[in-house]
């Protein structure tokens, strides 16, 4: 299963899409399958002469925010299956439909507040899913890595209808650490675009996608390619960049000279004059890079401390800009509140992230903790071979049993150490 999300502003405009006969001609029986609209009659209201009441109904909570409302308030999610497996009935596309919006918070089951939904079927082997993210509280859901969660709840889903294998048995760490990381072609193409082959994992394809590259994602599977508008001076510091990224992962880069910065010039930042996002990119990298509980601990304390951490600074910055609105344009209110919720926002984050810090302490600590016991259980298991070696007991049994006696001890010193811890 692939799902798609994207965001738009008009969903009287989506649902009339929805409902017709499509760019092609090929939407068939438009249908409502699932959706909870709080109690508005969405079931009566999803029919083609009815759809501007059916937008109105999903976009009550909108509405009601007024100017804290964003401009583009709708969540739109098209989910396609397998074209080799059979097609899912209405009932299982309900079912995926429901498991998606809660995945990603949309609708959570239970919550009385959750955002007004509803999903159709109006070709074979997909469903579409509309949401309006205004909640019925007032609050606004943040849709910050939907697409991950999305994703993840299909392909569980496809596992569970058996298209896909299931997940192989976990490794333990020592074993992890020997597997190579996969190597990642960048190369510039006869036709001027840029492309780089071989990022498979989620890991390396958001380090491209941080650099400027754009993800592909079809049938033949993950691809990424510089868009075609990028300046042709840019492309090879971008491709730089990512190379660079890509390579503190511990991925291995085989990166075409001819994009090779550090060859011709100094390093370039790709993205320009915007050196604070740079400084958080590099962040990100420390954080993704992190190789035990505290470099992790080390590295988020740059983003969650309280008076010189990045995300006080970014409210801040917020803050200032709705202020200096205010100060030069006695019209700017709307723009400037505007500007103060999301420094709420960002402040609700920081409240929900209090004390973050101690559980990754425990991180630290469980991983140092697990540390000496191996330790401790080695010495012991060393100093009780040491002593059978110079008991008098252990000679005589030896004597008796012979020489598969330390063969025997040897097969009994394993399971005294526990076993290694995976991930």
């Amino acid at each position: 299963m692939i799902a798609h999300l994207q965001r738009t502003s008009n969903t009287a405009g989506l649902l009339t899409y929805l409902y017709g006969p499509g760019e092609r001609g090929n939407h068939t029986s438009p249908r409502l399958i699932a959706g909870d609209g709080h109690g508005a009659p969405i079931e009566l209201l999803a029919e083609p002469d009815s759809l501007p009441y059916l937008a109105q109904a999903l976009d009550t909570p909108v509405q009601r925010l007024g100017a804290r409302a964003p401009e583009q308030p709708v969540w739109a999610c098209s989910v396609r299956s397998d074209p080799r497996r059979p097609d899912l009935t209405d009932a299982q596309w309900a079912a995926v439909a429901r498991r998606l919006v809660a995945a990603t918070g949309v609708a959570p089951d239970g919550d009385p507040d959750a955002c007004r939904w509803i999903a159709v079927r109006n070709q074979p082997r997909q469903v579409h899913v509309v949401a309006t993210l205004a909640r019925e509280d007032g609050s606004l859901h943040n849709p910050y890595r939907d697409a991950f969660h999305l994703q993840t709840e299909c392909h569980r889903f496809a596992i569970e209808l058996g298209h896909l294998p299931t997940a192989p048995h976990p490794m333990s760490r020592a074993q992890e650490t020997h597997v190579p990381a996969p190597s990642i072609t960048i190369t510039a193409e006869p036709s001027g675009s840029v492309s780089a082959k071989g990022a498979g994992d989620d890991l390396s394809a958001t380090l491209l996608k941080h650099a400027g590259f754009q993800q592909i994602e079809d049938w033949y599977g993950r691809r990424h390619r510089l868009p075609t508008t990028t300046p042709a001076a840019d492309r090879a510091a971008i491709a730089t960049h990512a190379a660079e990224m890509l390579r503190a992962a511990r991925y291995g880069v085989d990166l075409d000279p001819s994009l090779d910065t550090a060859r011709f010039s100094s390093s370039v930042n790709p993205l320009g004059p915007y050196t604070a996002g740079a400084e958080l990119l590099r962040l990100t990298d420390r954080i993704r890079s992190a190789e035990n509980g505290a470099d992790l601990l080390q590295a988020v304390d740059h983003l969650l401390h309280p008076e010189h951490g990045a995300l006080e600074r970014v409210r801040e910055a917020l803050e200032a800009a709705g202020e200096q609105i205010t100060d030069l344009d006695d019209e700017g209110h709307q723009l400037a509140d505007r500007f103060d919720g999301a420094a709420e926002f960002v402040s609700s984050a920081q409240s929900e992230l209090v004390g973050s810090e101690g559980e990754l302490g425990r991180i630290s600590n469980a991983q140092q903790s697990q540390a000496e016991v191996w330790e401790r259980s080695s010495a012991l298991s060393d100093s009780r071979s040491a002593a059978l070696a110079t008991s008098p007991a252990a000679a005589k049994v030896s004597s008796v049993l012979g020489a598969g006696a330390t063969d025997v001890s040897v097969a009994v010193r394993p399971s005294q150490a526990p076993e290694p811890r995976t991930r």
